[in-house]
């Protein structure tokens, strides 16, 4: 796994999300399964926590809470924030104060999450901080052996692996997406040492009732909790993104197009269709005086599996391989640098 923690050398906090707790069927592990699913500050010396913040107390759906931590100095509701940025898998942009924890902003990052209707933003409620859970979508309220049908986002969540960058210049945050749901029914399942403990079946398929494909590229005013501008994608975007000074914003695309977007309106304005499926982080650097753009392509990750391990059962991967079965008509295996030269 990725080590996704963050240093800030003012407060002399690390930040880190944690994962899911086992088994993925709720109904064996009764309670808020505390601290799985939440954000961490620690003292970077003593290593004690100075505030901890639970996204998704008693998780049904596997929405891992891993993916980085963004610090960036904000004005959020008009005021100005030292904020700590998470897009999580559950399907919510957070904004924390990232000296005190306080939360600030948790809003959908995607328009078709469903299984919360939103997050208590009272600080007077004895619900303070804890999102909503939508029964229908409720894998633990609907039981054991239940096919939860519809939940949006899938167990791969609104964001996964790929990492959001953040521009100074124009104040937004870009956020290669997952536009994703799933059918989950979860079972009873006992632990054996090294084998897997996961207890759920899942399908996994296309946002309903949308543009018909699985991803999104965003823009995201975090000091708001708003999409500035969203760009479809037919399969996820599961590469990094990469915020330039120039006013451009990079990332690929599983199908194996590195794309280069106006920062301000997400206007296309290059593509380059590299061999495989890009899940990789575009990078940038300097040399000679000259400014390169590189990518590292080479289909795989989760929603890659089914192409990169050659397999067909659509439950395999759980799930992700009838979700993402038709991306073998659009690109192929194989590992390979592009590097681009950027003009004057």
């Amino acid at each position: 796994m990725a080590d996704r923690r963050r240093h800030h050398k003012d407060l002399n906090l690390v930040y880190y999300g944690t994962g899911n707790p086992s088994t993925w069927n709720p109904k064996q592990r009764p309670g808020d399964n505390r601290w799985s699913m939440t954000i961490f500050a620690r003292d970077a010396d003593t290593g004690m926590a100075k505030w901890v913040y639970q996204m998704t107390p008693h998780d049904e759906w596997d929405f891992d809470g891993i993916n980085e931590m963004i610090l960036a100095d904000i004005k959020v509701k008009g005021a100005d924030r030292k904020a700590l940025v998470h897009f999580d898998r559950n399907g919510l942009g957070y904004t924390l104060d990232r000296e005190t924890g306080e939360l600030l902003v948790a809003e959908k990052f995607d328009p078709k999450v469903n299984w919360t209707t939103g997050v208590d933003m009272d600080p007077a409620s004895a619900n303070y901080g804890r999102p909503a859970v939508v029964a229908k979508y409720s894998t633990d309220q609907n039981g054991e052996d239940v096919n939860s049908t519809g939940i949006c986002p899938a167990a791969l969540g609104s964001k996964d692996q790929q990492p959001a960058a953040f521009s100074p210049d124009t104040g937004l945050f870009y956020v290669p997406t997952n536009h994703v749901c799933m059918d989950y029914e979860p079972y009873r399942v006992s632990y054996t040492a090294g084998q897997p403990y996961v207890g759920a079946t899942l399908s996994m398929y296309p946002a309903p009732e949308s543009h018909g494909g699985m991803g999104n590229f965003i823009a995201w005013d975090a000091g708001e909790g708003k999409i500035v501008w969203s760009n479809p994608e037919q399969f996820s975007a599961w590469g990094g993104a990469l915020a330039t000074a120039g006013g451009v914003v990079f990332y690929g695309t599983l199908e194996g197009y590195l794309k280069a977007v106006d920062a301000k309106s997400g206007k296309e304005l290059y593509k380059f269709k590299t061999p495989s499926g890009i899940i990789g982080n575009v990078m940038t650097y300097g040399h000679g005086g000259k400014q390169y753009v590189a990518i590292l392509s080479g289909v795989g990750g989760w929603a890659g599996i089914g192409l990169a391990a050659g397999l067909t059962d659509p439950q395999a991967g759980l799930g992700a391989v009838g979700g993402y079965a038709g991306l073998s008509k659009y690109t192929a295996l194989g590992g390979q640098l592009t590097v681009f030269e950027l003009g004057n």
